[in-house]
């Protein structure tokens, strides 16, 4: 185990509107793995939404409202750690824009933005952990997430830490990188493109043969679960941290309701 030392290890957990309101399985398994990899795990009741689809919308008045909150709450953890690659981009890459013209909290959003890290990047990267002891029986395939790819680089570390899990057999997607169509808000106002791009996801996804599809962002996973639904396709959904965490027979896979996979 490689990374910070023992004094370094207290993380907060930033949860996530969507891990909190539709999959708190997530933010349970984002703990039990943290603490595997020999953190000591803090969820700061202050936390509230990173203020993303705010910024997205343009109303960047209520974004860096919610981005103060979301700092004086954070900022006195030396690591925060987010398993949402959109929720973790805005933190890390978008915070310190939101405040060009306030020097205190720029100076503020810049120190937060170094302490935070997607969930798997954060586990393999800094913590240095290659292997959880996790088994998953059958076929799986990744989808890369817009803002965990693109603004974070994560690509590798979930593979890498997917791989190492007992039983699972790891099957890439054609386009595994091309966006699910979700994008915050991009599904709500560009709804017909929205629906050709997950269809296109979905076909990418049952065209490997997997019988379970892994993301590590609830937006997407939340997606691509409702257009597989809709079109009868037997495919599982999950987070990626649900694999790693052994907590895939506690739960229905996203989109199901009693039936465990």
């Amino acid at each position: 185990m490689s990374g910070a030392s023992p004094s370094q290890t207290r993380v907060a957990l930033f949860v996530t509107c969507l891990v909190d309101l539709y999959r708190p399985t997530v933010g349970f398994s984002a703990i039990r793995l943290l603490e595997r990899a020999g953190c000591t795990v803090v969820v700061p009741d202050a936390q509230t939404c990173c203020g993303q689809p705010a910024y997205n919308s343009g109303d960047s008045g209520t974004a860096r409202a919610i981005a103060r909150a979301v700092i004086d709450a954070l900022l006195p953890f030396p690591f925060v750690v987010v398993p949402s690659g959109s929720c973790a981009g805005m933190i890390a890459r978008h915070y310190p824009g939101l405040f060009a013209e306030e020097p205190e909290y720029r100076a503020r959003a810049e120190q937060l933005a170094a302490r935070t890290h997607e969930l798997v990047s954060f586990l393999s990267d800094v913590r240095g952990v290659a292997d959880f002891g996790a088994r998953y029986e059958g076929e799986v395939t990744y989808h890369d997430s817009c803002s965990g790819l693109r603004e974070l680089g994560i690509r590798a570390q979930p593979r890498k830490l997917l791989a190492a899990v007992a039983g699972l057999r790891l099957q890439e997607m054609q386009d595994s990188d091309v966006c699910c169509g979700f994008g915050g808000t991009f599904c709500v106002k560009y709804p017909a493109i929205s629906t050709r791009m997950v269809a296109d996801k979905v076909r990418a996804i049952v065209g490997t043969g997997a019988m379970t599809v892994a993301a590590g962002d609830m937006g997407c996973l939340l997606n691509i679960a409702g257009r597989l639904r809709r079109e009868g396709q037997g495919v599982a959904v999950r987070h990626v941290a649900e694999i790693l965490a052994g907590a895939t027979e506690e739960v229905p896979a996203i989109g199901e309701v009693g039936v465990r996979r």
